[in-house]
């Protein structure tokens, strides 16, 4: 269900749903900036590009871009040195919201966390035995 909103760009009111979360003028710009990056990326000496070398030549905000490949508008089996940053760390990923080394982190967290749980339990299960007086 559509509802009315504020565009976070230009504060002009639009009606705000699940496919775009701007107003139809800055979804316009968006579009252009979109087909700027996108025909830079289609010349084949540009398909190599870094994040940091795109923003240079095309002069778009890196989270824009970044917001297209998380959306799949731009594919990075087609761009290997393409990537965005990993929501914990910051190093460039190309799959996930995690890098291998902070998702093996936090493997090992939730594991020492269950581990915990456990002998928290087995703790309370303890049976304790008395030595019946015979008298």
């Amino acid at each position: 269900m559509a509802q009315l909103d504020n565009c976070p760009k230009c504060g002009r009111l639009f009606v705000k749903n699940q496919f775009r979360d701007i107003c139809e003028v800055c979804y316009k710009e968006e579009e252009k900036l979109f087909e700027k990056v996108y025909n830079f990326l289609r010349k084949r000496e540009n398909r190599t590009a870094t994040l940091a070398q795109v923003v240079a030549a095309t002069e778009v905000d890196e989270t824009l871009i970044i917001k297209w490949i998380k959306k799949g508008r731009i594919q990075l089996l087609q761009f290997p040195n393409l990537g965005y940053p990993c929501d914990k760390c910051g190093k460039l990923i190309r799959e996930g919201r995690l890098c291998l080394e902070c998702n093996q982190g936090l493997q090992q967290q939730l594991q020492k966390l269950e581990e915990e749980k456990q002998r928290q339990i087995d703790k309370q299960r303890m049976t304790y035995y008395t030595k019946k007086d015979e008298n």
